[in-house]
């Protein structure tokens, strides 16, 4: 991309000709106070869609043409504007909230990848802009700090939403989002997308509040079904954040997830789990323990056993396994009092009763193939269940399933951990 300069456009020849010159070449004869709020009002003018993207085409022809100066002659709220909503013309078309609506148009066609490809173009010449200006004498660095915290969230979202392999991506988008992105951390000073977000130094708070911030309006109850970019970014973003930074942001990451696995599209159930699965494993106990997060957290994936699709259910599975960790820290031991059923005695209790009637021949591989954890994770509690266990146990043993014999071998397994940990009940 970037040997594809961007070039004046018959269609967007409204930017020239509302500048005092009219001439892309100097742009430095009109501010950019008067500039940039121009092309806005043009550009949310009911514009058609050639004439905005000649109208960005214009724009990054101008903006390559111009030195630092003139641009940082901007505010930086009015250029937080202009990449706001740059990265809205370039995102995805937005579904409709209510009901199985079609896209206003086609967002998987080649039209919105060449949106994102010129959108891409344009804040790859404001970062160059912005690290040209390091060599500048006379500019102050806490403008460009000023401009940078006002950008780099939305150009971040923008190049996350167009640099993997999606529906509305074409290889030519994928490689100006991944450009962009390489951009922004060159000018930033990082090396990879986790110090990005984290931080390098130690009380560093790094971009993930302010990429947050920026997602937070997207991911409401209401909004968040309407940009089909939305769930992959937050997805990739959370798991981009590990042990021990992600258990301050606790608040931020939880209710997403929790929307995301209570949709009633499998697809995203699956996605919102995963989600789920990467807090348990990177936030600390005692945070998870607090204000009852983890028995929210439970309960939602209780929820999801019942599900008859294989794909959720595996997933289930295994988050389900992490959170009892939790959930039960304290191991309990057998004792003369009445026994109280825990939240692993339920899991197993409904797993027995899916194992026995189960047919489908998917689930009933991801069912034996979990059974195994689930015996290590009660150990002698296990006697409990034994009667109803060994009735599973010999009929998944008898019904061969398939050329792997994969339940059949998992079922093995099972027995083998139910005689290690019951041998004083079964001798």
């Amino acid at each position: 991309m970037s040997g594809d300069k961007a070039r004046p456009s018959p269609a967007g020849q409204h930017l020239s000709v509302g500048l005092a010159t009219g001439n892309l070449g100097d742009p430095a004869s009109s501010p950019a106070e008067q500039v940039l709020p121009r092309f806005l009002r043009l550009f949310g003018s009911g514009a058609s869609c050639t004439a905005k993207l000649g109208l960005v085409r214009d724009l990054s022809a101008l903006l390559d043409a111009a030195d630092p100066r003139w641009l940082f002659g901007a505010a930086p709220a009015l250029l937080q504007e202009l990449v706001v909503a740059l990265s809205r013309y370039a995102a995805p078309l937005q579904w409709e909230p209510q009901g199985e609506r079609s896209p206003r148009e086609n967002p998987f066609g080649a039209a919105g990848a060449e949106r994102a490809v010129e959108v891409s173009l344009v804040f790859c010449n404001i970062l160059a802009k912005v690290e040209e200006a390091k060599d500048f004498e006379g500019l102050d660095s806490a403008v460009t700090s000023s401009i940078l915290h006002q950008v780099a969230g939305p150009i971040f979202i923008c190049a996350v939403t167009h640099g993997a392999e999606r529906p509305w991506t074409q290889p030519r988008s994928q490689c100006g989002a991944q450009e962009l992105l390489d951009a922004l951390l060159r000018v930033l000073e990082y090396k990879s997308i986790p110090e990005f977000l984290r931080g390098t130094r130690e009380g560093e708070r790094g971009w993930f509040v302010v990429v947050m911030q920026c997602l937070k309006p997207e991911l409401t109850k209401e909004t968040w079904q309407c940009n089909p970019a939305t769930k992959y970014v937050f997805c990739f973003v959370l798991q981009e954040i590990q042990r021990p930074w992600l258990g301050d942001h606790l608040e931020k990451v939880l209710p997403p997830s929790l929307l995301l696995s209570d949709d009633y599209r499998v697809e995203n159930k699956i996605l919102g789990v995963r989600c789920l699965h990467h807090i348990i494993q990177n936030v600390p106990a005692a945070v998870l323990g607090q204000f009852n997060r983890v028995q929210v957290v439970y309960h939602a994936l209780f929820n999801h056993l019942y599900s008859r699709e294989a794909q959720l259910v595996q997933v289930v599975l295994l988050c389900i396994l992490d959170v009892l960790l939790v959930l039960e820290r304290a191991p309990q031991q057998l004792s003369p009092k009445p026994r109280r059923v825990t939240a692993s005695d339920r899991v197993l209790q409904l797993l027995l009763t899916h194992m026995e009637a189960e047919s489908q021949l998917s689930l009933r591989r991801i069912y034996a193939k979990s059974l195994p954890a689930f015996v290590e994770r009660l150990g002698i509690r296990i006697v409990h269940h034994l009667k109803r266990l060994q009735r599973v146990i010999v009929g998944y043993l008898e019904i061969p399933d398939g050329p792997e014999e994969a339940a059949r071998i998992a079922m093995l397994e099972t027995l083998k951990y139910t005689i290690e940990y019951a041998w004083p009940r079964l001798c």
